[in-house]
């Protein structure tokens, strides 16, 4: 690799341990704040806009974690029927979303959602819907540091099979699709989203890549959905979620995801 070559695609040694773990980090957060070792639910959810916290938060259906040891957020749990689940709100990002899912690993979490807003690129039968990324194409760094440099990072097909009819009682409707996994929603250009076009994508988002690859890399059961809400606000108005900001909608999906891989 020549000096002025990208260090993105250089030799990362895929099979060699990092000397940064997330144990260690959450170690020492414990002992700086003071904070109790508890371990977080077996069912994570990372809510990018933060609107599944802010609903948990103001109408009492969810409380903080008090063993929660990351420096960057905090975690709210709720009951869905019987199944506790730990929320993780902001982390918007495939590096910001990857780095919280290593904690969350390494606190207890064996199941990690993440429910994501995305703009529509490619045709859709209806808006507001749920996409279920069964493949998300790897615009982004993330990936790269834990899978060598592909095209796509993919569901692991054992999850997607389980989660067959896992949808089919809601009442906003959860489809199968390819994304765009990019790291700069403001250069989404004309020629960037044909090119998308032209591979399948019908939403654009920023983390399904990275969360794949890393759970692919190290065996970690990991769901990406994407609540399809915009058109980019190029149409006037845009980013309807519903009520609550799409709060119960996206809390029903993640309780349908949990129950069928629990």
């Amino acid at each position: 690799m020549t000096d002025d070559a990208s260090p993105l695609l250089g030799a990362k040694s895929y099979d060699e341990p990092s000397l940064f773990e997330p144990a260690n980090l959450l170690r020492e957060a414990r002992r700086q704040r003071r904070l109790p070792v508890a371990d977080v639910p077996e069912v994570a959810l990372l809510d990018p806009d933060g609107d599944i916290v802010r609903h948990l938060a103001s109408s009492g259906r969810g409380r903080l974690h008090p063993g929660w040891a990351c420096y960057h957020t905090q975690m709210w749990t709720t009951d869905l029927d019987g199944i506790e689940v730990g929320v993780v709100g902001s982390a918007v990002g495939a590096p910001f979303a990857v780095l919280v899912a290593e904690q969350l690993a390494a606190s207890g979490s064996r199941l990690v959602l993440s429910i994501t807003s995305a703009g529509q690129i490619g045709p859709l039968p209806e808006t507001p819907c749920f996409v279920l990324i069964e493949r998300a194409l790897r615009d982004e760094g993330t990936s790269v540091h834990y899978l060598p440099p592909g095209r796509w990072s993919v569901l692991d097909p054992r999850l997607d099979e389980r989660l067959g009819t896992a949808f089919t009682a809601l009442p906003e409707p959860v489809l199968r699709g390819s994304s765009w996994t990019t790291d700069a929603p403001y250069r989404e250009t004309a020629a960037g989203i044909a090119a998308a076009q032209r591979e399948g994508v019908v939403c654009v988002e920023m983390e399904a890549a990275g969360l794949y690859a890393y759970a692919e890399a190290l065996e970690r059961k990991v769901v990406c959905l994407a609540h399809v809400t915009n058109t980019m606000a190029t149409q006037g108005s845009d980013f309807e979620k519903g009520p609550e900001n799409g709060a119960h909608s996206a809390l029903a999906v993640a309780r349908a995801t949990a129950f069928a891989l629990g």
